[in-house]
């Protein structure tokens, strides 16, 4: 069966045992809407595959069958970032079901994730970084409000090293101008305050004053950056407004807000700053997700070796 809403098909205890680990996951785990539903999703499926083999008691679910569903997701084509997903969904499941006293063991916590090829993040020049802005700004220069809001928000995006998430989240009051900091509430709920340059304090007023009034509605609330209509920036707006402006640009119109977050990052590694510092900035919960970054600049340099060293 494949993974969906179909919580209603699955057996009374199962079902309840599912809708109080989604509470548990948003409630206390903070996790955000789109992954709870995810997770659900997974869980779901691993559920009704159990129940088609008559197991209907989570006592009963075992190792063996984790993998036989595991295996069964395989044959289906799934990618490796959909297994790992599925099976990061099933352990967390059964660790909590354990200490609910809901199963006798964590039959999950030896279910093991296909390793996923770590491809390294698209990363700008800051030539290229350069250009960018520089295109933005001059769209700005005629005081349109949507030229305005998107010299902003690439300021930040770049400034800061902050998610396209964190960003369309953004409200007035996390701007502190006086210091040049803004609020970020990051995944897992974690909240960070992140500093930003003179660049984009300069184009968060000229926003904030000129550009911002003019698009100001009901329905704005205290968003910081808006929508055409007034309402909150979306974050496939916000995704529309780089690749449009790396369209004319750098003629990529596929270029990703992530890829200035990683550009940020690679960028202020390079100019010396320690690798602890690059993870508080860009709200890693992880080192080790910071460090895929050392290993950008590694292959910068490779590249620039292998262009200009005469024995290369």
């Amino acid at each position: 069966m494949a993974s969906g809403d179909t919580a209603a098909a699955l057996p009374p205890d199962s079902a309840e045992a599912l809708e109080a680990w989604c509470a548990h996951l948003a409630g206390q785990r903070g996790r955000s809407e789109h992954t709870v539903r995810a997770y659900r999703g997974d869980v779901i499926d691993l559920l009704s595959y159990a129940a088609a083999r008559g197991i209907e008691d989570l006592h009963e679910v075992t190792l063996t069958l984790l993998r036989g569903w595991l295996a069964e997701q395989t044959a289906r084509g799934l990618s490796r970032s959909s297994l790992a997903r599925r099976a990061a969904a099933a352990r967390g499941f059964t660790r909590w079901a354990h200490d609910r006293g809901l199963m006798p063991i964590d039959v999950g916590s030896r279910l093991a994730s296909p390793r996923l090829a770590r491809t390294l993040p698209t990363v700008l020049s800051t030539s290229e970084v350069d250009r960018l802005l520089d295109d933005a700004a001059h769209a700005a220069a005629d005081e349109d409000p949507l030229a305005v809001r998107d010299h902003a928000l690439l300021e930040m995006l770049y400034g800061t090293g902050i998610r396209v998430s964190e960003l369309a989240a953004m409200d007035l009051d996390d701007i502190e101008l006086s210091r040049r900091t803004v609020r970020v509430m990051g995944k897992g709920a974690k909240e960070r305050m992140v500093p930003f340059g003179i660049p984009a304090e300069r184009a968060i007023l000229r926003w904030r004053d000129r550009g911002r009034p003019v698009l100001v509605n009901p329905r704005s609330g205290p968003a910081l950056f808006l929508g055409a209509r007034g309402g909150r920036i979306d974050v496939r707006t916000v995704r529309g407004v780089v690749g449009d402006i790396a369209g004319r640009v750098l003629a990529d119109s596929t270029l990703s807000p992530h890829a200035l977050r990683h550009s940020a990052a690679t960028h202020v590694l390079e100019g010396g700053a320690d690798l602890r510092a690059v993870q508080e900035l860009l709200g890693h919960a992880s080192l080790g997700s910071t460090q895929i970054y050392t290993h950008v600049s590694v292959e910068r340099l490779r590249s620039v070796i292998e262009q200009a060293h005469p024995r290369a």
